[in-house]
């Protein structure tokens, strides 16, 4: 696999300027061989430029055709060898497994929105015919229907390469909208995003796009000149509350505002709940333990805070489950930025009087090892901000509530979720039910008797929640209606027939399913 290190504009490669950035071997610190062109800010100019010349064209594109050009995508990109994997597996650390899972979850996300496409619901298409005659004023035709808004900027994860970066959920969705793509590279693995954006680049080749469909760019400090540029109508970003704050500060500022779907922190709060404890306390720990320290913990749905009720069961789960992630080995994380993020979080709890380490082995080396610490619940009472933010590794804090009204109390004191989770019986449901309406006001996913860790890229999913969780909680990145955020409505008045869109046109070209006159119709009118 051949690795370049220019940036990817309207179709060709440009290496401008003299910064050149690498990427590491993410085991064992070593800088890895390939040299990446920092974009100066005439190439960012020139890729939002050449992205905002294609979209006139590209959200012109009959839907199908944009279908047929995600599916080449996810062609390509299951195409990606070995030697493909190989690269991935230096510059995350992640085991060549998880890379091959995670190239699937890719490319399916593609043939999900191609199947959007084709299914053709997301043009939301709604019908008022005209009313001549309706007294005392008469009514004119109305059709509405959604279109892309415009070049899309998005911005790579570190924890995954393929499924949330290059050719990630926001990448499709927006290219399934319409709307062109200019991307962010992630410092942590440029090589990685070159083999996949080659592959995007062919599949644009095979299938006819427009020359800037697809751009992306290199370099450290590039992302605010592409937030700020005025071509770009809208921002996707999957990393840290303080980055994800930031873009959409920018993004706020700017003459015309744009949205900036950040997903940036959550704690996932599971809670244990009495029956179940009684039932299965030691089979909740082994399981708490595996989703807490998978994948080194370096997933934003990992379980970071787990509450339960004061009594012997309770105390008993404690036991065995500091002795289940005592028994947990050190990982590799993504990168030494990662690491020093990891620790910076256990110093803090470390730190904080209220809050006691019940197991871990002390960090050593340049390997993350897991920790369990026990928090005060007056922490989450006060609305401590310690317990809110995310520690991004295999760690969790456990929390002991009095009583149900306390509990109540404890989960008011959360801030916005991706998740939240209930280990529970059917009793436990019945008697607890008052806290099912306090998480759907924290969390996007509520489950029951599953682990967060884990996300199905499907119609059904949210993967969203209120802030911090997400700068939006209206939307998800991850499942079909993640589309929804590229798309805006738009309204056509008295228009001629020949002039409308197709979804729109009395004939129902299509054949998709229209709102008429207030009901449901497949029929030409």
């Amino acid at each position: 696999m051949r690795i370049e290190g220019k940036n990817y504009i309207a179709g060709t490669r440009s290496s401008q300027g003299d910064v050149v950035v690498h990427s590491i071997d993410a085991a064992t610190g070593e800088k890895l061989s390939y040299d990446f062109y920092q974009a100066t800010p005439e190439e960012v100019n020139a890729a939002a430029e050449a992205a905002a010349a294609a979209y006139p064209a590209f959200r012109a594109l009959p839907a199908a055709r944009r279908a047929e050009f995600l599916e080449a995508i996810a062609a390509e990109i299951d195409a990606l060898g070995d030697d493909f994997v190989a690269i991935v597996c230096r510059e995350t650390a992640l085991p060549a497994a998880r890379i091959q899972g995670e190239r699937g979850r890719t490319s399916n996300q593609m043939r999900l929105f191609a199947q959007v496409l084709r299914r053709g619901d997301f043009h939301a298409a709604r019908i008022d015919r005209a009313l001549p005659e309706r007294q005392p004023l008469p009514r004119v035709d109305l059709r509405q229907c959604r279109i892309g808004v415009g070049p899309v900027a998005v911005f790579g994860a570190s924890n995954f390469p393929l499924a949330f970066s290059t050719a990630g959920g926001d990448t499709a969705a927006a290219l399934a909208a319409g709307c062109p793509v200019v991307f962010k590279a992630h410092s942590g693995h440029m090589a990685t995003a070159e083999g996949v954006a080659d592959a995007i680049v062919r599949a644009a080749g095979k299938t006819g796009m427009p020359a800037g469909v697809f751009n992306m760019i290199y370099g450290n400090g590039v992302g605010e000149a592409l937030v700020k540029h005025p071509a770009i109508q809208a921002v996707g970003f999957t990393g840290s509350l303080k980055g994800g704050r930031a873009l959409c500060d920018m993004a706020a500022a700017r003459p015309q505002p744009i949205p900036v779907f950040a997903e940036m922190s959550s704690i996932n709060p599971v809670l244990i709940l009495p029956a179940a404890l009684q039932q299965r306390g030691e089979q909740i720990a082994r399981e708490l333990t595996a989703s807490v320290t998978m994948g080194c913990g370096q997933f934003c749905t990992n379980p970071g805070l787990i509450v339960g009720l004061r009594s012997a069961e309770f105390s008993a789960f404690l036991e065995q489950f500091a002795a289940a992630m005592t028994d947990q080995g050190p990982q590799t994380m993504l990168n030494p930025g990662t690491l020093r993020s990891y620790e910076q979080g256990l110093a803090a709890l470390h730190a904080h009087p209220k809050v006691r380490h019940l197991a871990g082995q002390p960090q050593e080396g340049n390997q993350a090892r897991p920790q369990l610490f026990q928090a005060d619940v007056a922490l989450l009472l006060e609305g401590n901000e310690l317990l809110q933010e995310e520690v991004f590794g295999p760690t969790t804090v456990v929390v002991e509530v009095a009583d149900p009204a306390e509990l109540v109390r404890a989960l008011h004191g959360l801030h916005g979720q991706l998740t939240a989770t209930l280990i529970a019986e059917p009793a436990d449901l019945t008697a607890f039910a008052a806290v099912v309406p306090v998480l759907e006001q924290k969390a996007g996913r509520l489950l029951v008797n599953g682990y967060p860790t884990g996300v199905e890229v499907c119609d059904a999913m949210v993967h969203g929640g209120p802030y911090p969780a997400t700068s939006d909680a209206r939307g998800t990145s991850v499942g079909s209606l993640a589309i929804d955020r590229f798309l805006r409505p738009v309204c056509y008045q008295n228009y001629p027939d020949a002039l409308l869109p197709e979804a729109l046109q009395n004939a129902n070209p299509l054949g998709i399913l229209r709102l008429v006159d207030g009901q449901p119709s497949r029929e030409a009118l």
